[in-house]
């Protein structure tokens, strides 16, 4: 909301802001310490305030899920060590789709066209057996095919093709995958 000084408040609820907060807290105190071996742990905290996230999933311990509630995991998904899940909007991962280390998956961004800079969210899906690499960006809106892979330090900003690599920033289409049938 705006005044007529320009003013815009807060984009969240306080609901909202007092959600995360605890969110933030319980992972700080109970999962932020544990070992990495300890991922149903996680698991169940993270399903515990909404997530859904299956049992034989890996979410590491240094991982930032900004709303659990938002995170959608299938079985055998990763979530690896120092990810970001910047999670306005909903992100899902398929079956065996891994995120590497200090990944980003950012489903927020700001209009930088308008006065008020207003917020706006476009949920992120990474599909089956899908790889994410190290310190690759995924932006909102994004699509990421099953099979697809986003090379280390890629930037995606559109739909990425199943069974393709892309690489740089932005990602450009880079060679094929031979497609795994099980």
């Amino acid at each position: 909301m705006s005044d007529k000084k320009g003013f815009v408040g807060p984009t969240f609820s306080f609901a909202n802001r007092v959600r995360r907060m605890a969110w933030q807290l319980c992972w700080l105190l109970l999962a932020r310490w544990t070992p990495p071996p300890m991922h149903r742990w996680r698991i169940a905290l993270l399903n515990a305030f909404g997530a859904q996230v299956d049992s034989h999933a890996y979410v590491y311990p240094d991982v930032k899920v900004w709303a659990p509630w938002h995170l959608r995991m299938e079985r055998h998904a990763t979530l690896g060590p120092g990810v970001t899940a910047y999670n306005i909007a909903p992100i899902s991962l398929g079956a065996k789709a891994v995120v590497s280390q200090h990944a980003n998956l950012c489903t927020g961004t700001h209009d930088h066209r308008h006065p008020a800079f207003p917020l706006y969210a476009r949920p992120i899906h990474v599909g089956s057996r899908a790889w994410i690499c190290a310190h690759a960006f995924v932006g909102p809106g994004v699509t990421v095919g099953d099979g697809a892979v986003l090379a280390a330090c890629g930037v995606a900003f559109s739909h990425m093709a199943p069974w393709t690599v892309y690489r740089g920033n932005p990602a450009q289409v880079h060679s094929q995958r031979a497609p795994i049938h099980e």
